[in-house]
């Protein structure tokens, strides 16, 4: 079993679906190189192969990361980098090398529940992190 991602011409998400594994040669139809490739023309969008098990470049289940993040919807695919990763949170975060959003600060550490004020850092640059009632 294999997961697809189907992208529109902005290279965007727009649908994943479980489909044939790409191991599985022996069905695919005459003329095309891979199911990547069958599905795409089947479906007459860009399709991408994409991996269940791979979570910011790094793969669930200790094995080779595949495309940097497993793809969903709306979800971005970086053609140059053939990875997927998620549209940019808020404009003061950084996309870090496992193709994952980074605060400009770290997220606090004293085990209680924050969530990130753009607003707040814009104003002063030293605080974006508010603690959740």
């Amino acid at each position: 079993m294999a997961h697809y991602a189907f992208l529109n011409e902005e290279n965007i998400v727009t649908e994943v679906i479980t489909g044939i594994d790409e191991n599985d040669i022996d069905t695919l139809p005459e003329g095309f190189d891979s199911w990547e490739a069958w599905y795409a023309d089947f479906r007459g969008q860009t399709c991408k192969r994409t991996s269940y098990n791979t979570f910011e470049n790094s793969h669930l289940l200790g094995g080779t990361p595949f495309r940097g993040n497993y793809a969903g919807i709306e979800m971005i695919y970086d053609t140059d980098n053939d990875v997927f990763y998620l549209p940019q949170p808020y404009t003061s975060w950084t996309l870090n090398s496992n193709w994952a959003w980074e605060a400009p600060i770290a997220y606090p550490t004293d085990g209680l529940n924050y969530y990130w004020d753009e607003d707040a850092y814009q104003a002063d640059n030293t605080t974006g992190w508010v603690e959740a009632d």
